[in-house]
């Protein structure tokens, strides 16, 4: 097991060295050492090659041997693997505690592969360096403005700490944090995981002042008890999401391939993932979208849920969607809370759960009927639809050939106005009830400018694709939530 100073060095290092960088564009010892000056990275950085020629102005060394001792303490490796022990014998002696390895040809490639993967993890060791990878995509932390990897993207900062066996999924939940606002602090592809596991940067991250929730890809577990005797420790305190491939037989053929991972029964994992408190996601748009929710809402206090709507239809298919879940309560409108929003709402609404509006809001009416519903003592969560539909038809007001004139700038500031407010006045309610308070609408794809859905992003909240993934988001809050009341 790594130590804290180990995964400092890993996530925070004062200085990097990328060994085999390349004057080659395509190559990664190329795109590595760009993304890391491109990310801001304020570190000392360093770079090897054989020929001892400049990459993107540093001017390289022609091995680790030349670098100045104690300047810095991780090393990007982009070497083929007969070059690897010696060269991290030389890094061991410059004071470089923490590798990351791109190379592949170990263990997912056979029984050589697996000699030669052993040999590394017994060097590493040895020499007292974090070894993360082989094969492996990268690291990113946001805190240190760190992008050392072979791909694109660097996320936006925020809360969700990444850990996964595919590089793959690193770069996918990236992108999904780059198009939702939702940020990352650290993540890191374990690639085969030789000596750091996936549970270990889970334990890492549970340590870690800048995550508020690990997010994980696994493929398979070698060993299951000290997985689960890791994310156990976690969740008491920090909520784990985990998706995981290699649930079917042919599933587990590819993972066998791709990293050369064991993969576990799938109900077992399952059952142990129940035990832990580890939220377990069936796609990763889900596990996302669940670890985006953990970093940006409150923790329920109960399943009692409330749906508040303008648009109708919406309603009703939530408000199945609730009804149909084994976790969330679709919560009968007590009658007090039923006199107060009826003095704010025309005869037509729906007076009942959803709380329908029927189209009779005002300029305020939105953000009173919410207070009102979320400060209740028989509501524990809120999902808000509807936003941006004002705002929708201002689009197309501006858009068509009527504008400006006929009084159109007025009514499109109007609603755009509005719907800016309403979603600050959603993030605002839950900040101040400490209830959640989850807004769904399709603007969110179809048009992310639209000032309400941009305005929930503006909030540093998620704006959830549908209704139904808010659903899902909000039944794996409220489990969580359940699970650490039991636990105290």
């Amino acid at each position: 097991m790594a130590t804290a100073d180990q995964f400092s060095a890993l996530f925070n290092p004062r200085g990097v060295v990328v060994a085999g960088a390349s004057t080659h564009p395509g190559k990664f010892g190329y795109v590595s050492l760009h993304n890391i000056l491109a990310s801001g990275y304020a570190g000392k950085v360093f770079a090897t090659n054989r020929e001892g020629s400049t990459v993107l102005g540093i001017e390289c060394h022609r091995s680790i041997d030349e670098l100045p001792e104690g300047e810095a303490d991780l090393v990007f490796v982009c070497t083929p693997k007969a070059a690897n022990l010696d060269l991290l014998r030389s890094c061991a002696a410059k004071g470089i505690t923490a590798a990351f390895l791109t190379t592949a040809g170990y263990g997912e490639s056979g029984d050589e592969g697996r000699a030669e993967e052993e040999e590394l993890v017994a060097l590493c060791d040895e020499l007292g360096i974090l070894l993360a990878g082989p094969n492996g995509q990268g690291v990113v932390s946001t805190p240190a403005k760190l992008c050392a990897q072979i791909v694109a993207p660097y996320p936006p900062a925020g809360a969700i700490g990444v850990a996964s066996q595919s590089g793959n999924f690193v770069s996918s939940f990236l992108n999904m944090a780059t198009a939702t606002g939702i940020g990352i602090s650290r993540a890191v592809s374990a690639g085969n995981a030789a000596a750091t596991t996936v549970g270990d940067y889970l334990g890492w991250y549970a340590t870690d002042d800048a995550t508020a929730v690990g997010l994980a890809y696994v493929e398979g577990i070698d060993d299951g008890r000290g997985f689960f005797d890791t994310v156990r420790s976690i969740t008491t305190t920090k909520p784990v999401v985990v998706v995981k491939g290699g649930a079917t037989a042919g599933g587990a053929r590819a993972a066998s391939s791709h990293t050369g991972s064991l993969a576990t029964d799938d109900r077992v994992f399952s059952g142990a993932c129940r035990q832990a408190g580890v939220t377990r996601a069936s796609t990763v748009e889900e596990a996302f979208e669940a670890a985006a929710t953990f970093a940006t809402q409150p923790l329920p206090t109960g399943n009692r849920v409330l749906v508040m709507t303008t648009a109708g239809g919406w309603g009703v298919v939530t408000a199945d969607a609730i009804s149909a879940s084994r976790v969330l309560e679709l919560v009968e409108l007590p009658d007090d809370l039923l006199a107060e929003v009826d003095v704010l709402l025309p005869p037509r609404w729906s007076r009942n759960n959803p709380v329908d509006l029927a189209g009779g809001e005002t300029r305020d009416t939105i953000p009173q009927v919410m207070e009102i519903i979320a400060r209740h003592p028989a509501v524990d969560s809120i999902i808000y639809l509807g936003l941006g539909i004002q705002s929708n038809q201002a689009a197309m007001m501006q858009r068509g050939t009527f504008y400006p004139g006929d009084g159109l700038e007025r009514i499109v500031a109007y609603h755009q106005r509005q719907d800016a407010r309403f979603a600050e006045a959603a993030a605002e309610i839950s900040t101040a009830t400490g209830k959640p308070i989850l807004t769904a609408t399709e603007l969110a794809v179809s048009d992310p400018t639209n000032p309400g859905p941009a305005t929930v992003r503006a909030t540093g909240r998620l704006c959830y694709a549908s209704a139904n993934r808010a659903v899902t988001a909000l039944e794996h809050l409220t489990r969580y939530a359940a699970f650490r009341q039991r636990v105290g």
